[in-house]
């Protein structure tokens, strides 16, 4: 498929692009605007170099997340139920020659019991992780799976919204995926460039780079009109791996009139037996790291851009100032981490471990609304038609009182004392911040939370 034009791309980085200071700033004007950004003009961009106009990418970044987002921060966390797998991924602990690894596959009791874990700290988003075994059960087992997510219940709260990240599916597969009520499909390509994708996957069913470069395509063919991409920063030059996926985006736009809901910006981190991991071949710098960040969030404004656990807390207080929409929180990369059965090792190192608590407290102190909203994947704002309300801007109605509703479910229902008096604060900053005609609707939705209604939103 012509997804990705690896020609074009080496053609703009063989470019000795020397942007002049008049080019960046009218990209930026554009960029403003909340239109995005050509392949072209994401090439200017990375190429600055310059603190003052790198300063200026990084603010232009901030507003653009702020007009469209608000300051609202969605948390998650993930629940890994397999290791098992039978792909050959270099860099990756769940590989299948790491004979070191105990291999764990949980049972739905086992699964239903780290569920109620993730619940009773609060938590109302998961996102589903498998390792990929070549079982024909495999699948059934993930939707047996989701329905046992769903059906958890713990005290007043449950898991609202569960968005998977497993192997490449057929479109009839993905039909019956969007059957059991998922949110988003997130599938990440590791690395767009096909040489390195051939080196650094040697065996299994991830090794054709196609079937899973189309899994995307096929997941919306079927229905699933909320999808997430991703790379694996690290494994090959970022500024290739930003443009590539600058192509990805625009081929879903052009094919479904609908790019990815979410990007993913992982790096390599160490993982359990893996020497590549340690020493990543092409390791991305702190500061590229949040250059690529920014020029993400100017370039795609209506996409959600997420940041996980590998990321250190400096790093991940530094990104939400740069776009970044959604973070993972309190989380365990291992089947039963959340657990006494935590006998596993991790799919790779976190630099934030962190409670999900402590992790509200903190952005809360830096003014971010923490988010559990899920009205829009029940109300049928997604796809197309969230994006009719995000581009002019209306998003921000519906999604900020919704915010806040649910941080103050949080804060009643789980949050430590400390927290709860940072979060009372800044929900009382918000509601003095809005409209009449907002505030009162936001008020309303927290009367009711607060006489003991739960799952409010408009």
């Amino acid at each position: 498929m012509s997804i990705i034009n690896e020609k074009i791309i080496n053609e703009i980085l063989s470019q000795n692009i020397h942007p002049s200071v008049s080019q960046v700033r009218d990209i930026l004007q554009k960029g403003g605007m909340g239109k995005g950004l050509t392949i072209e003009d994401v090439a200017v961009l990375m190429a600055v170099e310059d603190s003052s106009l790198l300063e200026e990418i990084f603010n232009t970044a901030k507003k653009i997340k702020e007009k469209i987002y608000g300051n609202r921060l969605v948390l998650f966390a993930p629940l890994y139920i397999s290791n098992s797998c039978s792909n050959e991924c270099t860099y990756c602990a769940f590989r299948v020659s790491n004979q070191s690894l105990k291999r764990c596959s949980l049972t739905q009791e086992q699964i239903a019991r780290e569920t109620k874990l993730l619940i009773d700290s609060g938590q109302k988003r998961i996102l589903l992780v498998s390792g990929e075994p070549a079982s024909q059960k495999y699948f059934d087992y993930v939707l047996d799976s989701i329905h046992t997510i769903y059906s958890v219940k713990s005290g007043c709260g449950n898991i609202r919204r569960l968005n998977v990240n497993i192997a490449p599916l057929n479109v009839e597969e993905f039909r019956r995926l969007k059957q059991a009520q998922i949110g988003t499909y997130q599938l990440f390509q590791e690395t767009y460039h096909q040489r390195t994708y051939a080196a650094v996957h040697l065996k299994g069913a991830k090794a054709n780079f196609d079937w899973r470069l189309e899994a995307i395509d096929r997941a919306m063919e079927a229905g699933i009109d909320d999808v997430g991409i991703g790379v694996l920063f690290g494994l090959y030059d970022w500024r290739f791996e930003l443009l590539a996926l600058m192509q990805h985006a625009a081929h879903l736009e052009k094919k479904f009139g609908v790019g990815p809901h979410t990007i993913s910006v992982p790096r390599l981190e160490p993982a359990f037996g893996s020497d590549i991991s340690e020493k990543p071949p092409a390791e991305v710098s702190n500061l590229d790291f949040k250059k690529m960040i920014a020029i993400l969030r100017i370039a795609v404004p209506y996409t959600g851009l997420i940041l996980s656990t590998r990321e250190n807390p400096q790093m991940r207080r530094d990104a939400l100032a740069l776009g970044v929409s959604q973070i993972s929180a309190g989380s365990r990369t291992n089947p039963g981490g959340y657990s006494d059965e935590a006998f596993n090792a991790s799919q790779f190192s976190l630099g934030d471990h962190r409670s999900l608590d402590e992790v509200i407290r903190d952005v809360a102190a830096l003014g971010y609304v923490p988010s559990f909203c899920t009205a829009c994947y029940r109300l049928g704002r997604t796809g197309h038609d969230f994006m009719d309300l995000a581009k002019p801007g209306e998003i921000k109605d519906f999604c900020t009182p919704n915010a806040l509703a649910t941080f103050e479910e949080y804060l009643i229902d789980y949050a430590s004392d400390e927290t709860k008096k940072i979060g009372e604060a800044l929900i009382q900053k918000e509601l003095n911040k809005m409209s009449e005609i907002r505030r009162k609707l936001a008020s309303k939705l927290i009367e009711r939370v607060k006489a003991k209604e739960r799952d409010v939103f408009i």
